[in-house]
């Protein structure tokens, strides 16, 4: 079997990577595709995973739109060349548009309620789309859902144990306290309306968590001189690391709010959506995520958890229970690319 990933974002990299790989010693024929966004490509490289850029992040709208076009047309010699039996991405309708053209089934992994026109350009062209048990939409009949989130592909006990090597071969001691904060962009399509922290508020986030411990951020964008000092040293491929040792996580990402909350680290999310998404209904049920959309709330209870030595003893009696009730996301989608791509 001949199976396509195309991957486009960092966390494009962690979904798909174990499958990947699982794919690969199975016997199976994949090729990656991918996009020059963020570390994206530095991932896929520090995996070791053979891939073809077929395109890089553009500014602005008729940027955006020349690069995907271009994408789309580079995507199309790609798969013409391969003919892959199954191909496999997150919601982005290039893939899908690309596969029913060729009449290749794509199957689409989809856990974002706010994508909005994305959705409805992508979905409907998709061969399967895969969601979250709680996913609020409704994504017509070749909709699948699955008791388990994106995250649990990469970062289910099955899959992943935390390395302290990785953290002290960076100058991080693992076994004293501290805390990461983590800063988006909020350029996505589906970020429209929304934004991060306030710089200040980053800086009292800096200070006032310091007083329990040592700060690293991690952020998408440039930090200012002042906060540049606290980035975290680690490499792109050990973040998850990172995570699963911290004392307390603070940020605007939701992605990395997940991570952090099924490693079992102490979790705040800044939420200015305001917004219900059913992972986080969830997560938030279990007592594993606080999302909160005032920032000086979000600080106050960052501080709070930062100093609470019963903290992370309370988020992974939380996590078992979790776990209990969720899937090895990875195995799921290794069975569902064999049955599609073979039937």
């Amino acid at each position: 079997m001949r199976v396509l990933v195309d991957v486009s974002h960092p966390a494009h990299v962690h979904l798909f990577r174990n499958a990947i790989t699982e794919l690969d010693d199975r016997g199976h024929e994949v090729r990656v595709v991918s996009r020059e966004k963020d570390v994206t490509t530095d991932l896929l490289d520090a995996y070791g995973i053979d891939h073809v850029p077929l395109s890089a992040k553009a500014g602005g709208a008729a940027g955006v739109a020349r690069e995907w076009t271009a994408r789309g047309a580079r995507l199309l010699r790609q798969v013409a060349g391969f003919r892959p039996d199954v191909v496999l991405s997150r919601l982005n309708p290039t893939a899908a548009y690309v596969s029913r053209l060729v009449g290749a089934p794509n199957v689409v992994f989809h856990d974002t309620e706010q994508a909005g026109l994305l959705d409805r350009a992508t979905t409907p062209f998709a061969t399967v789309v895969c969601t979250p048990a709680e996913f609020a939409r409704d994504a017509g009949t070749h909709q699948i859902r699955y008791e388990g989130y994106h995250e649990l592909a990469y970062l289910h006990p099955a899959r992943f144990d935390p390395d302290p090597r990785r953290l002290t071969d960076a100058g991080v001691d693992p076994d004293e306290p501290f805390s990461v904060v983590r800063l988006v962009e909020w350029s996505a399509h589906h970020d429209a309306g929304a934004a991060g922290f306030d710089p200040d508020t980053v800086r009292e986030l800096v200070d006032r968590l310091g007083e329990s411990g040592a700060v690293y951020l991690s952020s998408e964008g440039a930090l200012p001189d002042d906060l540049a000092p606290y980035e975290a040293p680690v490499a792109p491929d050990a973040a998850h690391d990172l995570l699963a040792y911290a004392d307390c996580y603070v940020g605007d990402s939701g992605t990395m709010a997940t991570e952090a909350a099924l490693l079992a680290t102490p979790t705040v999310r800044y939420d200015p959506y305001e917004s219900s998404m059913g992972n986080f209904e969830t997560l938030a049920e279990l007592g594993l995520v606080d999302s909160i959309a005032d920032e000086r709330a979000v600080v106050e209870r960052a501080v709070e958890l930062a100093a609470d030595p019963d903290a992370a003893d309370r988020w992974r009696r939380r996590r078992r229970r979790l776990l209990g009730e969720k899937i090895d996301v990875t195995a799921f989608m290794v069975e569902l690319a064999e049955e599609v791509g073979t039937s």
